[in-house]
């Protein structure tokens, strides 16, 4: 290839074939991205004709991983990640460790080293975080309850993946030579890591909060649109890349950090929409990178290897971050959420089981099986997220032991035997207690109006149950959370949550408990609104028809005074 049009040719090709294939998935109701890692293993070193500049390629899915969680990170504030922290790092840790166990059973059965077992095992613990965010924000949950557990979660794993990317090489020399002098570079190598990420950590939250707002408030002064976008992606990209060459920390969690930073400034929805269309073309080029990587002889010389990664994969450490999940008292749609998140596998494994071949511990056959696991995984992904929904009601409709955990004696799941009667009777059900959630729950409390609580998240209740305010944790789409925040009494149910997809089922159960009740719901945009409206006969409010109704007005008023 001419290496003066590589980078033409290799974006050319990435984006033109999978525009192709993507539509065709697409017509075949199948995910998108099925179409977009096809079209990398079409273009990539493993078949025939045309292709593609594998290192180029790479380069540019980084490139994406960075836009990507710097867009995470204008979503996901600092407040958010501290929220799920009692559920994200213990279950991150624990999922992670049962995943790597599991990993290194398969790979001793196969008669691999100890060191190369580890490696594998690691490789498969650790999900993709690009990948989530694809299916979550293709079903509108990136600002649920579930949504952000999923996400921290998976900044946990990323936060331990930067350790393991760190001790490997002198793990690697530890076990395989002199245990004292590399037990010492081990210790050392720990040290200087925690070290880094801490000081990473601790600028972006001391200086960076105050810095990076400031810079883009006086670009935004120029009123150059251009100027704007450029200063946006110029912070994500940068930050990305002077965290991992000064501190040791991954491309995508510095970038993710920039992302939470920028957050601080009013206009991080402006850079979240200027930075949405070269997220979405960098994002398609990841998954056409990660089926470059993809060797399709590995599927009729080793099918049952294969299926193994991929039971490991999709099966295995699903069901031990949904037995973590339910141990810890979430909701079971919680759990199910949170095991579709870690279905699949991504660039950390990728990274770390080629580190593992580089250093000699992990034979070539292990990165092949790796690549496979991950582009099946990431092809069905899609498909469980869209499973969870179904798979409650049947688990509800047909095992006993689903509805106990729906039902199981919880303190919070149910209001102290001492609330005041008027928060049982003509109350306002307000589920929810987010952003919306708690503006309106000021605004009632100011003005005298009795209301109960709805949140599926358990610190949140705890919280206002110290404060005094009447609260019931779980998910507000089962019957059994309305009956115990008393709905057969209420004047009005308030859905203020922002996860859309349990909405017609609140309103379900709500008007069969009480079928005189009004409900009031919020919504994202006009088309979803008439459906809710038509539906479940409700008043919905849409954000930007409040916001230009409320300008409107002020506009009128001072323009009459």
């Amino acid at each position: 290839m001419d290496h003066n049009v590589a980078l033409i040719s290799t974006i050319a090709a990435g984006l033109g074939l999978a525009l192709i294939l993507g539509f065709i998935a697409a017509r075949l109701r199948l995910p998108a991205l099925v179409g977009y890692l096809v079209a990398g293993i079409l273009i990539g070193p493993f078949t025939p004709g045309f292709v593609a500049d594998t290192r180029l390629a790479a380069e540019l899915a980084e490139i994406g991983v960075m836009l990507l969680m710097f867009g995470v990170g204008l979503h996901f504030s600092l407040g958010d990640l501290l929220a799920v922290r009692k559920v994200a790092v213990p279950g991150a840790i624990v999922q992670m460790a049962a995943a790597t166990l599991m990993g290194m059973g398969l790979a001793v059965w196969w008669g691999w080293s100890l060191a190369a077992a580890l490696v594998f095992g690691i490789s498969l613990s650790v999900a993709s975080t690009v990948v989530l965010l694809r299916a979550l924000e293709s079903l509108g949950l990136v600002d649920s309850f579930n949504g952000r557990v999923a996400v921290g979660w998976l900044v946990v794993e990323d936060l331990a993946m930067v350790l393991v990317l760190v001790l490997l090489p002198p793990l690697a020399l530890w076990m395989n030579g002199d245990a004292g002098a590399d037990a010492a570079s081990l210790l050392t190598s720990i040290g200087k890591t925690l070290l880094q990420v801490g000081i990473f950590l601790a600028l972006m939250l001391v200086v960076g909060r105050r810095l990076f707002p400031w810079v883009l408030w006086q670009v935004q002064k120029l009123g150059s649109r251009e100027l704007f976008t450029l200063c946006v992606v110029a912070a994500a990209v940068s930050i990305a890349y002077g965290a991992t060459k000064l501190f040791g920390v991954s491309f995508a969690l510095g970038a993710f950090f920039a992302g939470m930073v920028l957050r601080e400034s009013e206009f991080s929805h402006r850079a979240a929409e200027e930075t949405l269309p070269l997220r979405d073309a960098f994002a398609v080029l990841f998954f056409v990178s990660v089926g470059m990587l993809f060797n399709p002889m590995v599927l009729l010389e080793q099918p049952l290897r294969v299926l193994s990664v991929v039971g490991i994969i999709v099966i295995g450490k699903s069901l031990a971050a949904a037995v973590l999940v339910l141990l810890l008292r979430y909701p079971l749609h919680t759990a199910l959420t949170v095991s579709a998140s870690l279905a699949q596998i991504g660039e950390f494994s990728f990274i770390l089981i080629g580190l593992g071949v580089a250093l000699g511990v992990m034979p070539v056959e292990g990165q092949s099986l790796v690549v496979a696991g991950a582009l099946i995984s990431i092809a069905l992904n899609p498909v469980l997220f869209k499973a969870i929904a179904p798979a409650q009601r049947w688990l509800l409709a047909r095992s006993q032991l689903a509805r106990d955990l729906a039902a199981r004696d919880d303190p919070l799941a149910e209001l102290p035997m001492t609330t005041d009667p008027k928060y049982l009777s003509r109350q306002v059900v307000l589920v929810g207690y987010g952003r919306v959630g708690r503006k309106l729950a000021a605004a009632l409390a100011a003005d005298g109006v009795p209301f109960v609580v709805a949140e599926q998240n358990r610190e949140i209740v705890e919280n206002l149950r110290v404060q005094g305010v009447p609260a019931v944790y779980g998910d507000a789409s089962l019957p059994e959370v309305l009956v115990q925040a008393h709905v057969a009494r209420a004047c009005m149910l308030v859905i203020a949550t922002p996860d859309m997809l349990g909405v017609r089922q609140m309103a379900i159960n709500a008007r069969l408990l009480n079928p005189g009740i009004e409900i009031v719901v919020r919504s994202h945009n006009e088309e979803e609104a008439q459906r809710f409206e038509a539906e479940i006969n409700s008043r919905v409010f849409v954000g930007e028809n409040e916001l230009a109704l409320a300008m409107t007005r002020h506009v009128l008023a001072r323009c009459k005074a």
